[in-house]
């Protein structure tokens, strides 16, 4: 009778310790939050992402088993209304948290129009609302902010698991020290190219930019599926012609197909920029791979001209 009571309490105890340590289901909309949340659940679980790669949080189209997914999920994660606009209808729907964390305090948020950024825009070519005033959502783009998120990130995470509790907090602070270090690096490397023009297709790099001591000189903000008219055109090159040798970043998987027309002749080289970490992997140190990338795909041109 022993040896059986002996046999249950241990199955009873492997029962809760497997219960307790039953990892956290996260999901995220944009690769570079999984980013982020996989530094914090680094040992502990994979977070996963609703968007595939490639595809436009500015424009995406749930499918049935991503509605499900929303709605399964412990945890989920988005940067708000002013970026994933096709979020909120399914998120009604949902009883478990959600965080929208351009809301979260301590965020070091912009808002288009805010500096002398120079803009070749016309009309509402836009992909998505730029307009003068409205938020900068892709806040992801700065450290700073990081930060805050991942601090959101280990909170909800220990209060969901306390057992991994210490483990949460403890990736936290490896991940701000592994960002005190990028962040030391990216300054020593981009300074050099303060102050060389470049022109980009999107206006999503700003928080970037304000952090090193960049500035693009133009943005050719123009819908994949708008033809631009001829004006519009020749206004651009003659940006493209009065700075002389400079860089034009679009970004991945598609160029528009207005940059080999607007850059013909012109000492213009055509590179990319991908503001969504759509090459970096989906690992603990996946979002300073991220950053440093945009940093190296920057410098990397800006230092021929």
């Amino acid at each position: 009778m022993s040896r059986f009571f002996a046999l249950f309490v241990a199955f009873i105890t492997t029962l809760v310790m497997a219960q307790a340590q039953a990892e956290v289901r996260v999901l995220t909309s944009i690769k570079p939050l999984q980013q982020i949340a996989a530094a914090v659940q680094d040992g502990v679980g994979s977070p996963e992402v609703l968007l595939p790669p490639g595809a436009s949080p500015h424009h995406y189209a749930l499918r049935p088993s991503d509605v499900r997914r929303v709605a399964d999920v412990e945890l989920l994660y988005w940067i708000g209304p002013d970026m994933e606009g096709f979020l909120p209808r399914v998120l009604k729907g949902r009883s478990k948290p959600s965080v929208a964390v351009q809301d979260l305090p301590g965020l070091h948020l912009r808002h288009f129009g805010e500096d002398s950024h120079s803009h070749d825009e016309e009309g509402d070519d836009h992909d998505h609302d730029h307009r003068p005033g409205s938020l900068d959502a892709h806040l992801w783009l700065s450290s700073v902010n990081a930060r805050v998120i991942a601090a959101k990130m280990a909170a909800d995470l220990s209060a969901a698991d306390p057992a991994n509790a210490a483990r949460y907090q403890r990736n936290l602070r490896v991940f701000g020290e592994r960002l005190d270090a990028l962040d030391a690096r990216l300054k020593k490397r981009l300074s050099a190219i303060s102050g060389k023009p470049f022109f980009v297709f999107h206006e999503a790099f700003d928080y970037f930019e304000s952090a090193y001591g960049l500035k693009h000189t133009g943005v050719f903000s123009v819908a994949a599926e708008v033809q631009p008219g001829a004006q519009h055109v020749a206004a651009m090159r003659k940006r493209l012609q009065e700075a002389g040798k400079t860089c034009v970043f679009s970004e991945p998987p598609l160029r528009p197909r207005l940059a080999e027309t607007l850059t013909a002749g012109l000492p213009v080289t055509l590179a990319e920029l991908d503001a969504l970490g759509g090459a970096a992997p989906a690992s603990a140190q996946g979002y300073e791979q991220l950053l440093e990338k945009l940093g190296n795909d920057l410098a990397g041109c800006l230092e021929k001209l």
